[in-house]
């Protein structure tokens, strides 16, 4: 049987959210980071289903007061983090349907405790949350933020993460040799350099570089020679402007702007992004920051989108435990949820 990963831009059922509670990482700040949950679901909820993950429905429900009430989902499944965009599982198309691979998460190279992050898939399957759609569990580790698909067979990632021993210990054919498998990839484009400070997630490829459409890359680029990202980030310029499409053309290449730095209360810089954009039915989410360079961004974006409504997302509260909008969501196929 062959599969195919389905590109973010295709047709969706619904958004995978996994709710922040008092005892994941976002205790002290919960004030803080349920706000910013909140506007992201309510405002998918205008566009599509979202499916809620969350610790206690009745509570996460008061919280939830605006959106389309009809298309949010709320299921009770304990959890570690918030993170579903890599503890959630991930949708290919077979010959006969879908099918939802279940990957281990390890809590990024197991940097944190994630045993209950990786029962989330299993435990929405039990509870019927993908209909007839059967899921399948790999012993393969795998984030969903480490690869990007163009739909087509074409892979894109980062060696940084994907080759990383804290995960699988493969070479890059072993690993290769995997993808192929999983998701019925033809093409691979590797980035060897490329980084933002303060990320967890050892270079996730949805933190830097980001498919549009088939032929479209978007990606971060930093101008300023001072900055300590200047010359990692020139170098992936350099290996982007490398890669060919299936025809052999070069990619349209779009440089999103690199936000003003942004510190946590201890000094460290966050790491804040424009490429971490989530796609979804009729719209693309931005995570913004409160920051001159967030107009830039969200013009770049509505001209690579401009069928698509382009909706700003204040993200700080997110970067203050390293990830962004895209980091805590994942899309399911239509017909799934």
């Amino acid at each position: 049987m062959g599969y195919r990963l389905p590109a973010e831009w295709e047709p969706q059922s619904a958004i995978q959210l996994t709710f922040p509670h008092e005892n994941s990482d976002w205790k002290e700040i919960l004030h803080v980071v349920i706000p910013c949950f909140v506007e992201i679901i309510e405002v998918i909820s205008r566009f599509q289903k979202v499916l809620v993950v969350c610790a206690d429905i009745k509570s996460t429900e008061k919280l939830v007061g605006g959106g389309i009430k009809e298309n949010i989902i709320f299921v009770s499944i304990p959890s570690n983090d918030t993170w579903a965009r890599d503890h959630g599982g991930i949708t290919v198309q077979t010959d006969n349907g879908y099918k939802i691979w279940d990957f281990q998460f390890n809590g990024w190279g197991n940097k944190f405790e994630a045993s209950l992050d990786n029962k989330i898939t299993e435990e929405l399957s039990n509870k019927g949350l993908f209909g007839e759609t059967p899921i399948e569990q790999e012993d393969f580790i795998l984030e969903g933020g480490a690869i990007e698909s163009d739909g087509k067979g074409t892979l894109l990632t980062t060696s940084e993460c994907m080759l990383n021993f804290n995960r699988n210990f493969l070479s890059q054919n072993e690993t290769e040799i995997h993808l192929k498998y999983y998701f019925g990839i033809k093409r691979f484009l590797w980035l060897f350099n490329g980084y933002l400070a303060g990320d967890d997630t050892d270079s996730h490829i949805d933190t830097l570089v980001r498919f549009c459409n088939e032929n479209t890359i978007a990606y971060v680029k930093c101008d300023d020679e001072k900055d300590e990202h200047f010359q990692s980030l020139k170098k992936m310029e350099i290996e982007l402007q490398a890669f060919k499409q299936v025809n052999g053309k070069p990619y349209n290449l779009i440089a999103l702007p690199f936000p003003k730095a942004i510190f946590d209360e201890d000094g460290q810089r966050l790491p804040a992004t424009y490429a971490n954009f989530l796609i979804i039915n009729g719209a693309v989410l931005v995570p913004i920051y409160n920051v001159p360079q967030d107009e830039s961004a969200l013009k770049i974006l509505k001209q690579v989108f401009p069928e698509r409504a382009i909706i700003g997302i204040d993200c700080n509260a997110l970067i203050l435990q390293h990830g962004s909008l895209h980091c805590v969501t994942m899309q399911y196929p239509i017909g799934i949820i």
